[in-house]
């Protein structure tokens, strides 16, 4: 009994405290975040009483609490209101103090009021999930002990420590500050690898931020969510159903700029903005070592990499102190200014505003004619690429 009812090898101690975590990673992606959060697919009542369960045992965190921060971090991503940015409050303190920032926004009565609605509200959320997470805590505490001896403290250590470090920090901190990004979507959110295993999928951070609804995370061939593997297994026995994932473009060959165009383009916007900067990359390049040579304020090398910086940064970032100091280095260039413009224009199509169908119809219309009359190759190569956008 000393130690424990289970009697495993080394190794097999490790293989448990994996797979303990591995189940508690499943839990998060898939209930806490995918269908809670984001009601990105629907679980039949078995698998979600027992990621409910499960999660109380191993994390004591709320599923209202949870979700409500994570819709908040959404609707005010990379702001001051944001409850954990690395752009607003450092990589460090996202990184080392993800865990109290989860604490401290769930005693905001506000967010829990604005952000928490639908999530479960039965006997068991209110008399037993909520108010007692030290005691499914604890409750692990003594499972662990009981089937593994002295060891299952360790376990039970490791099991406590995967999410504040996985999740808090890891997915919320560097998942906003260092990566690759397949969408130029509204904020900073980064894919940190393209294989979703460790952390069960939210890896994929820039496509979760680019199609927040969409019960699958990736979106490249070469991409692997294994929360999505669950989810499809799942639904083959009967105990899903996801309702969205990523849209993939889809293209013909037409030359004409209609409504299927704008709804396509609007659809696939991300797609769009993503294709437009990987277009203007030569441009950029030679147009900024042109100013460099010409232009004086260049010559200073930290200021050069803050320009190129300012070129290639989304629209929707946080402004910079020296944003005019850069953008007057804008009228030295025609040709960079032109694509930069016509950058803002062409997100301004699917921006929030009170124009009509027609109206932005007729914007996309005008800017494919101005690209293509702008004697600038990249303009008029990806005028026509947008022509060939389809639903």
């Amino acid at each position: 009994m000393l130690n424990g009812l289970v009697d495993l090898p080394w190794w097999g101690y490790i293989v448990v405290a994996l797979v303990f975590t591995h189940i508690t990673i499943a839990s998060v992606t898939i209930f806490l975040h995918r269908h809670q959060a984001h009601r990105a697919l629907e679980l039949h009542p078995v698998p979600s009483h027992f990621f409910r369960f499960w999660l109380w045992m191993t994390t004591g965190m709320v599923t209202k609490e949870w979700a409500a921060i994570h819709r908040k971090h959404h609707a005010k991503c990379e702001t001051p209101e944001d409850p954990h940015s690395p752009q607003v409050l450092g990589i460090r303190k996202v990184l080392f103090e993800g865990a109290e920032l989860y604490r401290a926004e769930a005693r905001n009565s506000e967010t829990m009021r604005r952000y928490g609605h639908g999530t479960p509200d039965d006997w068991l959320e209110r008399n037993l999930y909520t108010g007692r997470s030290a005691l499914g805590i604890k409750l692990m505490l003594v499972i662990n002990v009981l089937l593994f001896g002295p060891i299952g403290l360790t376990i039970w250590a490791v099991q406590m420590a995967w999410i504040p470090i996985w999740a808090a920090g890891v997915v919320n901190g560097l998942g906003h500050y260092i990566g690759y990004r397949n969408y130029d979507c509204n904020d900073a959110a980064t894919n940190l690898v393209p294989w979703g295993i460790i952390i069960g999928g939210e890896e994929l951070h820039n496509n979760h931020h680019s199609f927040a609804t969409s019960a699958k995370l990736s979106s490249k061939w070469y991409e692997f969510d294994i929360g999505w593997m669950y989810i499809r297994i799942l639904e083959i026995l009967g105990l899903a159903k996801a309702k969205k994932t990523i849209p993939q473009p889809r293209f013909e060959a037409r030359n004409v700029v209609d409504t299927q165009t704008l709804e396509a383009i609007i659809t696939h916007r991300y797609d769009v903005m993503t294709r437009y900067m990987k277009s203007l990359r030569s441009i950029y390049a030679e147009e900024v070592e042109k100013l460099r040579a010409s232009n004086a304020a260049l010559a200073d090398g930290e200021r050069y990499q803050r320009f190129k910086r300012w070129l290639n940064r989304s629209e929707n970032e946080q402004p910079t102190s020296d944003d005019a100091e850069m953008a007057s280095m804008l009228s030295h260039s025609s040709r960079l200014e032109t694509v930069h413009t016509m950058r803002q224009e062409l997100t301004a199509l699917w921006a929030r505003s009170t124009a009509s169908s027609e109206q932005l119809l007729k914007q996309l219309q005008d800017w494919c004619a101005r690209a293509e009359a702008s004697g600038i190759k990249q303009l008029q190569d990806f005028s026509m690429r947008l022509k060939s956008y389809a639903i």
